[in-house]
């Protein structure tokens, strides 16, 4: 777990970069499946990342004064109620989240409407992620024109509204050792699972029956959920970028594509193994299994500290584009197929993106229009892959076979470091730890 002074240390952080004025940050609405029933709830990635509280129907307001170098932290959440914790479990209530986590002040969420027009007077800005929600849009505009209402008196409204996520984005882009920590955990575990999909998959088999295989061990091991829904795609399903339907029945001779990871105290894994569903690769399958991996580790070589957000994904497009002109399914040179982008009809995605609370987390790529340069605490995903559709012009041998790689990856001083490296990736390992499986 991450300490609460963390969490406090991060809101100091925001509360000086901001100089003066007033953040407002809301957490996630519980969300109806159907009916009366609502989805697992899941807290807002801003929110949490600056309190550490995870119960619904809450909102931070920091105040924030660089010139008496004050900043003051106040969060608004449910009462505590002894009868709907019989109903729906424990809640802090204001003075208990007040104390636990470490805030200056704490209300009942009900007094956020007639408390936020008083916060937000003689304040020169409003740091809010506008635009996100419509309905709390129309909330924070009635707060500032109920202040601006009170201007024959010599009340001042706040003049702008700036984004809070340019500078939250650029603030969790970076992770402390604390956020490693956990984010290595997530990795084992996930690792953990690949290898249990490995270890039970048998021709025959529905993909669902894998996908529950890949859940026990996250759940077993204390994740709280999968951090995406899982892609377990067999055969010809592995060419679908985002295929998540997991219900095909694998037959002997397919490949299974599985791209899962587990969520751990709100951050998350996100690891891509390809293998073998009886064990045993075939040669057009290890003939682009191992190009795959030859790109993943030519890409995971460039992941250093100082190099552009783009070199790991040049490194793989060229090794890709090497091996595609070598097994005949790209005509011409390695720099005429790149130029041409003739590869992309194999590999159309990028080779990765950032790594934290969110799947695809928080961070620009991009610095004035130039790839921004990869430094220590950055964590990112290294993930090429190859997708052969039947076509006229395509080998037949190559049809239906589709593979990804994908591991978590930290940037450090010197180089990098594997999150994911227990997830067995190597035709040896795959065919070695398969071989011992029960019949």
């Amino acid at each position: 777990m991450i300490p609460i002074k963390s969490f406090r240390e991060r809101r100091h952080s925001l509360a000086s970069q901001m100089q003066a004025g007033v953040a407002i940050v809301p957490t996630a609405p519980e969300q109806v499946r159907n009916r009366d029933a609502h989805f697992p709830y899941r807290f807002d990635s801003y929110f949490y990342y600056l309190t550490g509280f995870r119960e619904p129907e809450a909102v931070l307001v920091i105040v924030a004064d660089a010139e008496k170098g004050l900043s003051k932290h106040i969060l608004f959440c449910r009462e505590k109620d002894t009868e709907r914790e019989i109903w729906d479990g424990f809640r802090y209530g204001p003075e208990a989240a007040r104390e636990a986590f470490e805030f200056d002040e704490a209300y009942p969420i009900a007094k956020l409407d007639e408390m936020l027009p008083r916060l937000l007077v003689d304040q020169p800005a409003v740091y809010c992620a506008l635009g996100n929600d419509g309905a709390w849009d129309g909330r924070l505009i009635g707060w500032v024109n109920r202040v601006r209402q009170q201007s024959r008196g010599g009340v001042a409204a706040p003049a702008v509204i700036r984004d809070i996520r340019l500078l939250l984005d650029e603030m969790r882009l970076f992770k402390s050792q604390e956020e490693l920590q956990v984010m290595r955990h997530a990795a084992r575990i996930s690792a953990d699972a690949h290898r249990r999909a490995m270890c039970s998959v048998q021709p025959g088999m529905r993909e669902y029956e894998v996908e529950a295989e890949l859940l026990h061990e996250f759940r077993r091991h204390g994740a709280e959920a999968p951090a995406y829904t899982p892609i377990v795609a067999g055969g010809a399903n592995a060419c679908i970028l985002h295929y998540v339907e997991n219900n095909a029945r694998l037959a002997p001779g397919d490949l299974l594509l599985i791209d899962a990871g587990c969520e751990l105290n709100g951050y998350a894994a996100d690891i891509t193994r390809t293998f073998p569903v009886d064990g045993k690769f075939s040669p057009a399958q290890k003939d682009l299994y191992q190009l795959v991996l030859a790109a993943q580790a030519a890409a995971i070589s460039e992941v250093l500290p100082g190099n552009s957000w783009d070199a790991p994904h040049i490194a793989a497009v060229r090794v890709l584009a090497q091996g595609f002109v070598d097994l005949g399914l790209c005509a011409g040179s390695v720099d005429e197929v790149m130029e041409s982008e003739d590869y992309k009809r194999f590999y159309m995605h990028r080779t990765g993106h950032w790594l934290g609370l969110d799947v695809h987390d928080a961070g620009e790529y991009k610095q004035d229009g130039a790839w921004r340069p990869l430094q220590p605490g950055m964590t990112l995903t290294v993930e090429p892959g190859c997708y052969v559709r039947p076509a006229e012009n395509v080998p037949q041998h190559f049809w239906n076979i589709g593979v990804r790689i994908e591991d978590d990856v930290a940037v450090t001083g010197t180089g990098c470091e594997v999150l994911t490296s227990t997830a067995p990736k190597t035709v040896a390992e795959i065919e070695g730890l398969m071989q011992h499986r029960e019949a």
